[in-house]
C-alpha cells in the first residue's frame, strides 16, 4: 500500500489540471457564444458581472489568447506529468500509455464535457467565469500582447487579411434575423419589417419614388372650379401644380388649405385665389438616402417631396407613407385605389405589372430577386435581356421564368412569372 503513496500527489495534480483545462474550454464557449444583446441590458440594469462580461468580449482576441495560452499550459503540464508517473511504473511503454489516457481524459472531461454544457448555459456559464477569467486575461496579457505582434506579422507576410470585421454590424443583424425565421422564432412578416428597418441606408429615395408618369398634377392656369374638381377627383391630398409644362412645377395645393379657403369665401369658386393658398413645393435629390429623407421629413415636419434628377429634371414624387411602407408593407386607407399588382394564377405562378417593385415582389413571395440595377421588375427583365422584350417572349434568370404577356410601346405592361431554374 505504501508504494501508492507517492503517486497519490500527482494523480491529484492530473485531476486539477484537467479541471483547469474545463474551465478554460467551458469558458472559451460560453464567453464566444453569450448574447452580448442581454449582457448589454443587464449591465444596464446595473449587474456587475454582466459588466464585465461585455468588458472581456469587447477585446475578443485578447480573451482567446489568454484562455488558449491557460489551456495549453495546464494540458501540457498534466500530460508531462502523467508520463513521468506512467514512465516510471510501465518503463518506455508509459509513454504510448500516457498519451492514450490523457488524450481520453482531455477530449471526454476537459473538452467535450464543459463545451456542451457552456452551449447549452451560454450567459449563465459567461456571468459565472467572468471574474476568475478577468484576471487570467490581465494575468496573461504581456505574453498574449507578444504573441498577437508575431501572428500579425506572420499573417502579414502570408498576405492574410487581419484587420477589420468582415461584415457591419447591420450585416450581423441582419443574420441573426434570417437565422432565427429560419429556426422558426421569426415570423415572416415581422422578419420583413425588421429588414425594411435595416434597409433604409441601403436605399434611395429613386427606388421607392412614385414615377412621374404615375402623378397626378393639376395645370395651375385653369379655371378654379376645375381645380376644385380635379382635386376632389383625385385620392390624393397633396397634388403638384404645373404652368403649361409639367416640368415647370410652381407649387403644391394641399387638400385642407383648399377646402379652408372654400369655406372662408362661403363656397363661392369665383373668389378663390389659388395662388394664394398653395404651398411651396420641395425638391429633393433623386440620390437621398431613405434614412436620410425620413429623418428630413420629420424635421420640416413635411410629409411631400418632389424628386430630381442631377440636372434638375423632375423624377417623380415621394411621401413619408412611401418610406413607411419599405419597413411594414403596403399600406391603404379607404380613399386608395387598389392595383392588382401582384395576382396568383393558381399553378405556382404569378400575373404582375411590369412597374411592380422589385423589393415589393421579394416581400410578397419570399424571393430573392436583385434590384442593384432596376427598381421594377420590368427593368431587372430589360436589364437581363439586354433587349426591349417582345409579347410572348420567355426569359429565364435568378431561378425564376418571366413570360411576357402584354407590351406597350417600349414598357412591358405585365408578364406571368414562376419559380423555375435558369
Amino acid at each position: 500500500m505504501t508504494e501508492f503513496w507517492p503517486l497519490l500527489i500527482p494523480t491529484a495534480g492530473i485531476f486539477i489540471l484537467l479541471l483547469l483545462s474545463g474551465f478554460f474550454s467551458g469558458s472559451e464557449t460560453a464567453l464566444t457564444a453569450v448574447s452580448r444583446a442581454r449582457m448589454l441590458q443587464l449591465e444596464k440594469d446595473d449587474n456587475d458581472a454582466a459588466r464585465r462580461v461585455n468588458k472581456l468580449t469587447e477585446d475578443r482576441e485578447s480573451l482567446i489568447g489568454a484562455i488558449l495560452l491557460g489551456n495549453n499550459l495546464v494540458n501540457i503540464l498534466a500530460s508531462t506529468i502523467a508520463a513521468s508517473v506512467l514512465l516510471d511504473l510501465f518503463g518506455p511503454a508509459g509513454v504510448a500509455y500516457a498519451t492514450l489516457v490523457m488524450t481520453a481524459l482531455v477530449l471526454i472531461f476537459s473538452e467535450v464535457l464543459p463545451k456542451t454544457y457552456a452551449l447549452s448555459n451560454p450567459d449563465r456559464v459567461a456571468l459565472t467565469v467572468a471574474w476568475p477569467i478577468l484576471i487570467v486575461v490581465r494575468l496573461f496579457s504581456p505574453i498574449v500582447a507578444a504573441v498577437q505582434v508575431i501572428v500579425r506579422g506572420a499573417l502579414r507576410l502570408l498576405g492574410a487579411q487581419v484587420e477589420g470585421p468582415l461584415f457591419s454590424a447591420h450585416d450581423e443583424i441582419r443574420g441573426h434575423i434570417d437565422l432565427h425565421h429560419q429556426e422558426g422564432g421569426v415570423v415572416k412578416d415581422d422578419r420583413d419589417m425588421l429588414g425594411g428597418v435595416l434597409d433604409l441606408r441601403e436605399l434611395t429615395v429613386d427606388d421607392v419614388m412614385v414615377h412621374r408618369k404615375n402623378m397626378v398634377m393639376i395645370d395651375a392656369g385653369k379655371p378654379a372650379a376645375e381645380i376644385v374638381a380635379e382635386a376632389l377627383a383625385s385620392p390624393h391630398t397633396r397634388l403638384p401644380l404645373y404652368e403649361g409644362d409639367a416640368e415647370n412645377i410652381v407649387g403644391v395645393l394641399h387638400a385642407r388649405d383648399m377646402a379652408r379657403a372654400l369655406l372662408e369665401c362661403g363656397g363661392d369658386l369665383t373668389k378663390l385665389d389659388i395662388g394664394a393658398i398653395k404651398r411651396e413645393a420641395w425638391f429633393v435629390p433623386e440620390t437621398t438616402e431613405l434614412q436620410d429623407q425620413l429623418n428630413a421629413f420629420r424635421e420640416k415636419r413635411e410629409h411631400f417631396a418632389l424628386v430630381v434628377d442631377e440636372y434638375g429634371a423632375l423624377m417623380g414624387l415621394v411621401t413619408l407613407e412611401d418610406i413607411l411602407e419599405e419597413i411594414v408593407g403596403e399600406i391603404e386607407d379607404e380613399h386608395d385605389i387598389t392595383v392588382e399588382g401582384l395576382v396568383a394564377d393558381g399553378d405556382h405562378s404569378w400575373t404582375i405589372d411590369g412597374a411592380l417593385a422589385i423589393r415589393d415582389i421579394n416581400r410578397a413571395l419570399d424571393w430573392n430577386l436583385p434590384d442593384e440595377e432596376a427598381v421594377t421588375v420590368a427593368g431587372l427583365v430589360i436589364h437581363e435581356a439586354q433587349t426591349i422584350p417582345e409579347k410572348g417572349q420567355v426569359f429565364r434568370f435568378h431561378g425564376v421564368r418571366f413570360e411576357i404577356l402584354e407590351k406597350r410601346r417600349n414598357q412591358i405592361i405585365s408578364m406571368r412569372v414562376a419559380k423555375a431554374p435558369d
